[in-house]
């Protein structure tokens, strides 16, 4: 008998978050994320990936509960975060940690390193006084800062120790969830290597959970358990890493993956035409259509369901099976009957 899996540390129930356009009197939503559903596993890394513009920072920050939701659940560790009381979130807040994309934007300029690891220590009440300096100490030499960089300020580092300095911030906290939004792609190749084998070690060590939010999809390979597609607000494929880079299902998968830079002769591959439709005025249908080379009529007239194409590869397309499946809520996808 095997032992039963453990349960989703997240699990994100058709949620939207929308915005009302800021000129016209009638009431218009913009759906930044649109009836989106995913879970993630306690010790795996989920990447989530698209254009810019399709929702990944919104969803990112909705997580955290620091834009508001207009309607679903965000369930972490069985708790309802839309539902819970400031309070509450206050308290559940070192378990959910972010590292943000512009290292230097989110550092306090006028605070020193060791402060900036300190105040959520102190606010948190998750170190004494008397121990501080030593467990500032030891972060900064875990994501491989000198102590000495505690007198410091932000701007007497570089940008990858800037980095550096915010992973220690965010796990210093000891959180169960790490977001990670587009966490090194300001960064020299160098140290995007360094930053990324940083944060496998520390996954690892700490084992922790990360939603890593990422254009790169050399980095996502190197780093995730699980590749989830986003579109428009809404999500497309979800897929184990090896299967996604293997045999991604969704047209717009397949397009991310082209564009990526090959070493290998002859002509580029086709390119993906136009932008993205606009969020006040979305097609109607499948949200690809406008831009799929593989669009079908009934593309044009209706969003396709969920199917499963194998063990937790799920996709939304017509081209994979046009009958109506069984939505399974806890996945946020539907499964195809035996």
């Amino acid at each position: 008998m095997t032992a039963a899996s453990p349960p989703p540390l997240l699990e994100i129930e058709h949620l939207v978050v929308a915005w009302p356009h800021p000129q016209r009197r009638k009431r218009q939503w913009a759906k930044a994320v649109n009836d989106l559903s995913l879970t993630i596993d306690p010790n795996h890394c989920l990447a989530l990936v698209g254009e810019s513009g399709c929702g990944k920072t919104t969803l990112a920050r909705a997580i955290l509960r620091l834009i508001p939701i207009h309607s679903g659940r965000i369930l972490f560790a069985g708790r309802d975060l839309a539902q819970v009381s400031p309070a509450t979130m206050r308290a559940l807040r070192p378990q959910l940690q972010m590292v943000f994309q512009d290292p230097h934007a989110s550092l306090n300029p006028r605070m020193r390193v060791g402060t900036i690891i300190g105040e959520g220590l102190r606010a948190h009440r998750l170190a004494t006084d008397a121990d501080l300096n030593e467990v500032v100490a030891n972060w900064l030499i875990r994501v491989g800062l000198h102590p000495s960089d505690a007198q410091r300020f932000p701007h007497a580092l570089s940008g990858g120790q800037q980095q550096r300095l915010c992973i220690a911030r965010a796990l210093a906290l000891r959180p169960r969830l790490l977001i990670c939004d587009e966490a090194v792609s300001s960064l020299d190749v160098s140290v995007q290597a360094q930053i990324l084998s940083l944060l496998a070690e520390l996954r690892r060590d700490l084992q922790l959970a990360m939603l890593f939010i990422s254009h790169d999809l050399g980095v996502v390979r190197y780093i995730a358990d699980q590749v989830a597609v986003m579109y428009l607000g809404h999500l497309v494929e979800v897929a184990p890493n090896d299967a996604f880079f293997a045999a991604p299902a969704h047209p717009y998968s397949r397009a991310l993956l082209s564009a990526v830079p090959t070493l290998r002769p002859g002509p580029p591959p086709p390119t993906l035409v136009g932008e993205a439709p606009s969020l006040w005025s979305p097609p109607r249908g499948c949200p690809f259509h406008p831009r799929c080379p593989e669009a079908m009529e009934i593309c044009h007239q209706q969003e396709p369901a969920w199917c499963t194409l194998g063990e937790s590869h799920r996709v939304r397309c017509w081209r994979h099976d046009a009958r109506p499946a069984e939505v399974d809520p806890s996945q946020g996808c539907a499964s195809r009957q035996a």
